[in-house]
């Protein structure tokens, strides 16, 4: 959860010369968006809390924490809890919307860099981080080969068919290919059009992948992912751009084709309803909306920016270490009780992940990439 706008931070609105210019009372240009940062925390909360106390599978991959069903143990929380899955498409709109802001009027190696320093820091500690809890509470979770734990660290596992060190990496594996289809768009430049277009071909591409029976345009197109991304960058041109009647479109196609992804999440976790999850996820797409048309502008809390930058290293760290730390104090006191413990536990590590590590490593990691694109176009020249 990923990853994933997980990774990603809003921005300012940058100027833009197509079209007219979005602009909050008295000719400025609308602040940060501080209300996202605090979406994404709550997104990540409902993913962990899932995990913790919304599946049912008892010591089976997918919840090694509980004896006996969460259902039994805690009912009330189990209701919720089992809807909290949807925080990753949350996510994934959330992304949408992000990485098309951030990268308005930046050229490719300015979305390359970004994308760098922001995804990998906090993913390289979260890949040791849950290697050494899981070599220090052994028999809870298996652990994968040293070999494999270290290509981890490319991020690239699942394109080479290699095991994730925690289940929950999926959802960066469907960022990574996003980031690459938009980069396209990106060394185009950014346009109100070319958007438009990017969306509409990528939505094709996503619908026909399935029956085409064609395994490269299903691992390109993403179909399981692609409408909830689709969706962001709609909502990101109403921002910018206004409603119209286009964008109306494209967001009510997401929200068609959404749907019927979100059935199929349900098969799979087997603990919530279709209906329940499709409330879920119109409620969240009406409130982007109020987003994108600037309803929320006059949310400016500071403390949301922290709790925006707690939310990649709490969806990296939270899964396989959380649950093992669970299955092994179930025993010591309330369940409900143990479980916000844990989160809290988890908040304060992301907290500390995020000053100790995503800040100084990103600031080396910038430093060093900008220096090799200086001597890259020094050779350039040279040649």
């Amino acid at each position: 959860m990923h990853g994933v706008a997980l990774a990603d931070r809003p921005a300012r609105t940058a100027p833009t010369t197509a079209r007219k210019r979005v602009t909050a009372p008295g000719g400025r240009t609308r602040p940060r968006l501080y209300v996202l940062d605090g979406i994404r925390l709550l997104a990540a909360l409902l993913v962990v809390l899932h995990h913790y106390a919304g599946t049912n599978r008892v010591n089976q991959p997918g919840n090694a924490i509980w004896d006996r069903p969460v259902s039994d143990i805690m009912p009330s929380w189990f209701r919720v809890a089992s809807f909290g899955w949807i925080g990753v498409e949350i996510f994934f709109v959330i992304s949408g919307f992000v990485i098309c802001m951030s990268c308005w009027g930046r050229t490719p190696k300015d979305f390359f860099v970004s994308r760098v320093i922001r995804l990998y820091p906090a993913y390289w500690f979260g890949v040791v981080f849950t290697t050494a809890v899981l070599v220090a509470l052994p028999g809870v979770w298996e652990r994968l080969p040293l070999r494999e734990v270290l290509f981890n660290l490319t991020m690239l596992q699942q394109g080479s068919d290699v095991a994730d060190v925690d289940l929950v990496y999926w959802t960066l594996w469907s960022e990574l290919r996003f980031y690459l289809l938009f980069l396209v768009v990106v060394a185009m430049g950014l346009t109100y059009r070319r958007v438009v277009v990017f969306c509409c071909v990528w939505g094709a591409a996503a619908m026909l992948a399935p029956v085409s029976e064609f395994p490269l345009l299903v691992l390109a197109a993403d179909p399981s992912g692609a409408w909830y991304f689709i969706a962001g960058l709609a909502l990101y041109l109403m921002h910018r751009f206004g409603q119209d009647l286009l964008l109306w479109g494209i967001l009510a196609m997401s929200w068609l084709m959404g749907q019927l992804e979100l059935g199929e999440r349900v098969a799979y976790e087997q603990v919530s309803s279709w209906r329940g999850a499709v409330v879920i996820y119109t409620v969240f797409l009406l409130f982007m909306v109020a987003v994108a048309l600037g309803f929320t502008d006059r949310i400016r809390w500071r403390w949301l920016v922290t709790a925006g930058a707690l939310t990649y290293p709490l969806y990296l760290t939270h899964y396989l270490a959380g649950t093992a730390v669970i299955n092994r104090l179930r025993d010591t006191m309330d369940a409900r009780l143990l479980v916000v413990c844990v989160i809290a536990g988890f908040l304060l590590l992301s907290w500390l992940v995020h000053r100790l590590v995503e800040r100084p490593v990103a600031r080396v990691l910038k430093r060093g990439l900008e220096a090799s694109f200086t001597r890259l176009r020094a050779f350039q020249r040279a040649a």
